[in-house]
């Protein structure tokens, strides 16, 4: 139960993001798009947690998904989202300004 809370804040084991990025995962920030435009990770694809799960036809299954947000707590539920409609390579990369500095 522990590792499962831990796994869904992210808290798991330590992933690469960098290596990630490079081998091509997508960053999804599920922030609002007014939070996004106020800035955001070069690259990153803005779908607002709350309208995710009618947008999943964005994304693709096979790709590597790393999600951000503001904190962590909605990446966490996109996460979440994102596992339980079947794609399998999920990351919540927490806030975007420190999975910026990550993946730099």
């Amino acid at each position: 139960m522990i590792d499962a809370i831990k796994s869904l804040l992210g808290l798991g084991p330590k992933v690469d993001y960098k290596e990630l990025v490079k081998n091509g995962a997508i960053i999804v920030d599920v922030r609002s798009k007014g939070e996004y435009q106020g800035g955001h990770i070069k690259g990153s694809i803005n779908i607002s947690v709350d309208t995710l799960g009618n947008n999943l036809a964005k994304l693709k299954k096979e790709k590597t998904i790393i999600t951000c947000c503001a904190s962590g707590m909605r990446s966490a539920s996109a996460k979440s989202i994102l596992k339980s409609n079947g794609f399998a390579q999920v990351h919540n990369g927490g806030a975007w300004g420190s999975l910026q500095n990550k993946i730099r």
